[in-house]
């Protein structure tokens, strides 16, 4: 049975003796069928092959930083959904600790971010316990922290390129809808959804208005998204790179542990610890002239 391999590094980082390497690399934890055919020059390539020993492969390539996908040939590829998270996936850095910062606190909260999202707390108590922390900060700290904000690289492209395709789009996120509506709205997410900050007063309350958007409540938002769009989990993509991802993570056709915390890359069958999101598409098949026209 043929395989396709996919190898994602850096833009145009798969060259020279990095290139030499990858191939020796191959040869020795992979069976080659064919030649590799490039998705985009020196960056992305799928690589025919009857038989791979990923984990080998993936520990063998990861000091050139060097991504790797294996899937059945023949099968389809390009997902209909795309459901990501968004703090530490489509933007960078989490925005609660980004608020945090405003009030002076941002090590304190983003200790306690870190251990949630290794899955080391539970995270709607871990969620309580932060905002709870903010009570009192003035409501202009939101537009402060969302102004900040940056769109993680890739992000744009892989949304744009998607949709082109014809896939829908949600963003779903255990952060604030005041970021995923902002954020979603820029990238041209079909769909958002987060948890609410309450607001009086022009003031923060330092309470989240229930229910909270959990584990559980990503997975059901995979599972309605799939079923609007008329097709099963696996014509689903999902993305994140914490312990309240790794539900809907699972549950997906490709389940992709971006950047993510040890705990979620040991258990998503596909990583992305090296390039941009735009691994995410090679993973897919598209190829690069693909992506620069969808990105207009």
């Amino acid at each position: 049975m043929s395989n396709i391999l996919t190898l994602v590094g850096p833009t145009g980082s798969l060259t020279g003796l990095v290139w030499e390497r990858i191939c020796g690399a191959v040869s020795s934890h992979a069976e080659p069928i064919g030649p590799p055919d490039w998705l985009a020059n020196e960056t992305a390539c799928d690589w025919p092959v009857a038989a791979v020993d990923e984990g080998a492969l993936r520990a063998a390539l990861d000091p050139l930083r060097v991504d790797v996908a294996m899937q059945r040939a023949g099968g389809r590829r390009r997902k209909a959904v795309l459901i990501a998270d968004m703090d530490s996936t489509i933007v960078q850095g989490e925005t609660l600790d980004e608020l945090a910062g405003e009030a002076g606190i941002k090590d304190r909260i983003a200790a306690i971010t870190t251990r949630a999202m290794r899955g080391e707390l539970d995270f709607a108590e871990a969620l309580t316990e932060r905002v709870a922390a903010l009570e009192g900060l003035d409501a202009a700290a939101l537009d402060r922290t969302l102004a900040q904000t940056r769109v993680m690289p890739g992000a744009a492209a892989l949304v744009a390129a998607m949709r082109a395709n014809g896939a829908v789009c949600w963003l779903v996120s255990g952060g604030f809808t005041f970021f995923t509506g902002a954020v979603a709205e820029r990238l041209g997410f079909s769909y958002s959804q987060g948890n609410t900050l309450e607001i009086a007063d022009g003031k923060l309350t330092g309470r989240v208005v229930p229910p909270i958007l959990d584990r559980d409540a990503k997975l059901a938002a995979l599972g309605r998204a799939a079923a609007e769009a008329g097709v099963g989990a696996d014509a689903v993509l999902a993305v994140g790179d914490g312990a309240n991802d790794l539900a809907m993570i699972q549950a997906a056709g490709m389940g992709v542990a971006f950047q993510a915390k040890p705990a979620v890359r040991e258990a998503a069958r596909f990583q992305v610890n090296h390039a941009d999101l735009r691994a995410l598409l090679y993973f897919q098949g598209y190829r690069a002239g693909e992506i620069v026209l969808a990105a207009g």
